[in-house]
């Protein structure tokens, strides 16, 4: 299995991936990141995730890939139940440019 970063690097080899990845808004690829960084850093599955959660793997995948494609954008509810399954807390700031 393939690490995030290798992933990554994999599909950014593909000029159409790179141009729709630099679309996508910079700030959504770093919640992501730090999600799944932190479900790493948890030893965490999408299965374990989702079951603390209290839904199903599949759901904690959409929710991962929609961050990925930009396509959807998660409640803030959700995102509190995710970092909760992590033993963590959702802090969101406004922060200077």
């Amino acid at each position: 299995m393939l690490t995030h970063e290798e992933l990554k690097t994999k599909i950014l080899a593909n000029p159409k991936a790179r141009m729709e990845y630099e679309r996508i808004e910079r700030e959504e690829f770093a919640l992501l990141d730090t999600m799944l960084k932190a479900r790493h850093e948890a030893g965490l599955t999408q299965a374990q995730i989702a079951e603390r959660m209290g839904t199903h793997a599949p759901a904690v995948a959409r929710l991962e890939s929609a961050l990925a494609s930009g396509k959807h954008s998660p409640s803030l509810t959700t995102l509190r139940k995710y970092a909760a399954a992590l033993g963590k807390k959702l802090e969101i700031r406004f922060a200077p440019r």
